[in-house]
């Protein structure tokens, strides 16, 4: 074959043109679709399209957001073919396909030439749009069903694209090109318009206190009566769709006596189904004494018909002033290297005089507060502690007694900044007590440390008698600090309270992580022999028998949202590595009924409509949510017989549209942290809740759900508070079928977690983890965060499921969380989650014995057996269920039938 063409990337709106990404970007259309390296006289990469079975199939991609009106763009594509021809050539075509709302769809012939194999041939044609309809495809078609095309590049271009100041060609734009017109007002107000208001261009304002901070203008949102009233530019055309765009903008606030106020910028988006989107891209506190830069991030998943970016926020009579607005290609961020820490010292206690064998030295008071040692206090380790320490010198029966104390903040205190290392994640383990006498009512202790000036949560709970109480939790740290003093505190002023066997030390997660696999393998494995039929043992004996788990049948999920699934990278990394999914706003109620009477079930059909299609369970999430903060205005404007009303033609409306679709609800949402229906309508509201929906759907399993549970930082959410709340509602007569941990967490130690489960445990009902995720700035960090969690969950008897929390940057509720970069390359978060996977699919091989049997232990799940050897290899399928693990699990494998 030939040489292949150059493109020209600063002019190609194909993206991935040389398939250097795979088929990212690109779409098999009705038929299949891979890619491969080429012929050593042409070295690269092709795309091959095979299972071809009707001529119009081909390979496809979405260019509605990169042509523009009026221009005339040129194809070129280097093609070929393969596989079985009806001749010695075949003809390959390029094509456009229109879509209209409500009309249709229209092809335009683009060009076409032909091709024989052995050789690449050019592709050539051009095209001119008078008007962008709602969708717009280019792809390429045209040989004999059962023939292979073939495609080493293509390049769609406008060459002669002068570009003008305030015009935008169809081209891509540079990675450092502006993609705002007009964006330091020096042409006025050209381009820009008041979002809802007036805006004015003006060089000074307060009488010459506000300048530019550069340049010689500014613009002003001016007349605002709304918070959304800004200033907008339209950017259709301009942003690429699965591209991270990046907002920079340099705003302030002035007016109404405000001093302070929010400023956001946020994405209008209007998409060919005429679906309205708001999408966040970044939000600040402005103020009226300085400029401050705003900076955010978006990507559209989609292709919309219109684009909008606007600036708002302030309340009214607040003027919004910009300075500059800057919206281009986000640059790339370079993975973070893995942190080298030298002599972690693993399950070294870092602080001094822990035994208090040496008074207090070590230790002073934090604040007008008294330290003395005393006796009596536990000689041995916390149980968590324990956990991870193994054997372990008896404590001393030393404590720290403290009193006089007159603020909550007062206690003991040490410093241990040159003892704290950089990515090494510490477990917090203490006893602590109050003393009797003082104290009315219960009584938070909390260890905690000051970073600087950031407070961090070491772990705390609620005392409510005199008797030693655990202390469990974890930090981490991983910017370099000045100063870190770790100090004990909470309780009420004037109530006394003792410390004994403080301990933070490294924790060593490697070998927890060997442990856990002892665990998984006893809980999630099982010992199966397959029993051969269809033929005498004595022919089956010795043949060659190999053994491969195609699935684990252990429940692993993911949020996902509307706008996700318009991302066909998405979609493939969601349909190939989870079996679960939960809706992130879809099916809550302030989604599908924002205003009274006008629902909206449309966004959570179409999640449903893709689950259903790749057999894949859902979770729904939730029916109600007791968070005074989450419930819509026009809900808490009701009286109490109308809000009675309300929440039970929500709960009809949702489980009857979806009956039997759903495996799991949240029934009402965080009720250790919020109390808004039961304060309204009465205690009885939660139970009825719960009967109403297993009335409505019976086979769907209604879970509590929560967070802070599973990490020892949260007094509201306790396992102990957690199994009293599940208890209470049973004896009411809920049907609470499984317990929700969300697993918001940060800084995760095994044992800490596993002690929780332990206890929720002697509920006896399935534990899931619903809406896990990690976040840490390194991602080398933050895989093994997941890890921890990801094991702890598998090794664990009690844990029937794992939800993450999403996986995809920009898409997820907390910064530095995602396993997948915005454009699709997948991170070492993602890549520790994959070889879990990995590890966690069985395979065996071997020889038929004399009895015609073979057996082996595997992990539950679907497996696919091939027997090698006889008159020709047969494969079978079974599935190895969970059972007894002490049982083994004997299956008939008969191989007379095909």
């Amino acid at each position: 074959m030939g040489n292949s063409n150059s493109s020209n990337s600063k002019t190609n709106i194909i993206v991935n043109h040389d398939f250097s990404q795979g088929l990212q970007s690109w779409h098999p259309n009705s038929c299949e679709g891979f890619v491969v390296s080429s012929d050593s006289d042409n070295p690269g990469l092709l795309a091959v399209v095979s299972n071809r079975t009707e001529r119009w199939q081909g390979l496809e991609q979405d260019i509605t957001s990169k042509v523009s009106p009026g221009l005339t763009y040129s194809v070129s594509a280097l093609v070929g073919i393969s596989g079985p021809t009806e001749g010695s050539s075949e003809e390959a075509l390029a094509t456009l396909k229109l879509e209209h709302t409500g009309s249709g769809a229209n092809y335009m012939l683009v060009g076409k030439t032909s091709t024989s194999k052995g050789k690449w041939n050019k592709l050539e044609g051009t095209f001119s749009l008078s008007t962008i309809p709602d969708r717009v495809f280019f792809y390429l078609e045209g040989p004999s069903p059962g023939v292979n095309l073939l495609i080493k590049s293509v390049v769609i271009c406008n060459p002669d694209c002068s570009k003008p100041k305030d015009s935008f060609c169809g081209s891509a734009a540079k990675d450092d090109e502006n993609l705002i017109v007009n964006p330091n007002f020096e042409d006025g107000s050209n381009n820009w318009s008041g979002r809802g208001c007036k805006i004015a261009v003006q060089n000074s304002a307060a009488d010459g206190k506000i300048v530019p901070q550069s340049g010689k203008v500014f613009a002003v949102a001016t007349g605002r009566t709304q918070n959304w009233h800004g200033i907008q530019q339209e950017i259709t055309g301009r942003v690429q769709r699965k591209l991270a765009y990046e907002v920079t903008a340099v705003v302030r606030i002035y007016g109404n006596n405000v001093t302070s106020a929010d400023v956001r910028a946020t994405l209008w988006v209007k998409n060919p189904d005429n679906r309205e989107q708001y999408i966040g891209i970044a939000n600040l506190q402005a103020k009226d004494s300085e400029w401050v830069q705003l900076q955010g991030k978006f990507l559209l998943n989609g292709s919309p018909n219109k684009i909008v970016v606007y600036l708002e926020g302030p309340p009214p009579g607040t003027d919004l002033l910009v300075n500059s607005f800057t919206l281009k290609h986000a640059t790339k961020v370079p993975p973070s290297p893995l942190p080298i820490i030298e002599n972690p010292a693993f399950g070294v206690n870092i602080l001094q005089n822990s035994n208090l064998s040496d008074a207090t030295n070590g230790w002073f008071p934090l604040g007008n507060c008294s330290l003395n040692v005393a006796t009596g206090s536990p000689h041995v380790l916390p149980p968590m502690a324990r956990e991870s320490l193994g054997v372990h010198e008896s404590l001393s029966g030393r404590c720290i007694a403290v009193t006089k104390r007159t603020q909550t903040w007062m206690g003991p205190a040490q410093m241990i900044t040159d003892k704290v290392k950089l990515f090494l994640t510490y477990q917090i383990s203490a006893w602590v007590k109050i003393v009797p006498g003082a104290a009315s009512g219960p009584q938070n202790v909390n260890v905690a440390l000051g970073v600087d000036n950031n407070w961090v949560n070491g772990g705390q709970v609620e005392i409510n008698d005199d008797r030693w109480h655990e202390i469990g939790g974890s930090f981490r740290i991983e910017k370099q600090p000045s100063k870190v003093m770790v100090y004990i505190q909470g309780p009420a002023g004037g109530v006394d309270f003792m410390v004994a066997g403080l301990q933070i030390f490294a924790v060593d997660r490697v070998a927890r992580f060997k442990h856990l696999r002892r665990h998984a393998d006893k809980i999630r494995k099982r010992d199966v022999t397959l029993k051969f039929t269809g033929g005498d043992s004595s022919s089956l004996h010795g043949t060659f028998v190999k053994v491969r788990q195609t699935q684990n049948s252990f429940p692993l999920g993911t949020c996902i949202s509307r706008t996700n699934i318009d991302n066909e990278d998405f979609v493939d990394f969601f349909v190939k590595n989870f079996n679960w999914a939960v809706f992130g706003n879809e099916l809550k109620w302030y989604w599908t009924e924002s205003q009274q009477g006008n629902l909206n079930y449309k966004d959570a059909d179409d999640l449903v409509e893709l689950c259903r299609a790749h057999n894949i369970d859902m979770r729904g999430h939730c029916i109600f949510w007791d968070v005074d903060g989450t419930v819509q205005p026009w809900i808490k404007s009701l009286n109490k017989d109308d809000l009675m009303k309300a929440v039970q033609n929500r709960i009809t409306d949702l489980l009857t549209r979806y009956k039997g679709k759903f495996k799991h609800y949240d029934v009402n949402n965080e009720m250790l942290h919020g109390s808004f229906y039961q304060d309204r309508l009465g205690k009885d509201i939660r139970p009825y809740m719960f009967k109403t929906a297993n009335q409505l759907d019976p086979f769907a399993a209604l879970f509590v759900n929560d967070y802070h549970v599973e990490d020892g930082c949260d007094t509201r959410s306790t396992p102990e508070r957690y199994i009293e709340q599940v208890l209470d509602l049973q004896e009411r007569g809920a049907a609470v079928g499984g317990i929700g941990i969300q697993g918001h967490i940060d800084s995760p130690v095994g044992p800490v977690v596993c002690s929780a489960l332990d206890g929720l445990g002697i509920l006896g009902l399935p534990i899931w983890f619903t809406e896990l995720d990690v976040s840490s700035t390194n991602e080398y960090i933050r895989a093994e965060d997941l890890e921890v969690m990801l094991r702890e969950a598998f090794a664990h008897p009690s844990v029937e499921g794992v939800m993450l929390w999403g996986f995809w940057e920009l898409f997820m509720s907390r910064e530095n969380s995602h396993l997948v970069e915005a454009e699709g390359e997948v991170n070492e978060a993602g890549r520790r989650l994959l070889a879990l996977k990995k590890e966690w699919l069985s395979h065996a091989s071997g020889e038929i014995d004399e009895s015609g049997e073979f057996g082996f232990r595997g992990f539950h799940g679907s497996y696919r057996v091939e027997v090698v050897g006889l008159s020709k290899k047969v494969t079978k399928t079974f599935v190895v269920e969970k059972g007894d693990g002490d049982t083994p699990l004997v299956l008939n494998i008969d191989l007379s039938s095909s």
